[in-house]
């Protein structure tokens, strides 16, 4: 997963294997959600999803396709 060029103004770019898209951004103090729509292999894609810091200093990330998969990733330093 690649987040590019995430900017103040809620905006960015994410790449995820084969999909590219552009993001709109909300930010908390431990949690970012965001909407996103581009392409993934010629065809149309849109979803959202949130990454939160959990105590455990591990981070989770959601990311959901409208009407498809709904992969979660979990990240500890």
């Amino acid at each position: 997963m690649l987040l590019d060029h995430p900017t103040g103004d809620g905006h960015g770019e994410i790449a995820v294997g084969a999909m590219q898209a552009t993001l709109d951004i909300e930010y908390g103090l431990t949690s970012v959600a965001f909407e996103w729509v581009g392409f993934g292999e010629m065809d149309e894609v849109s979803g959202e999803g949130d990454a939160e810091l959990i105590d455990d200093d591990s981070i989770k990330i959601e990311f959901a396709y409208d009407n498809g998969d709904e992969p979660v990733l979990t990240a500890r330093r």
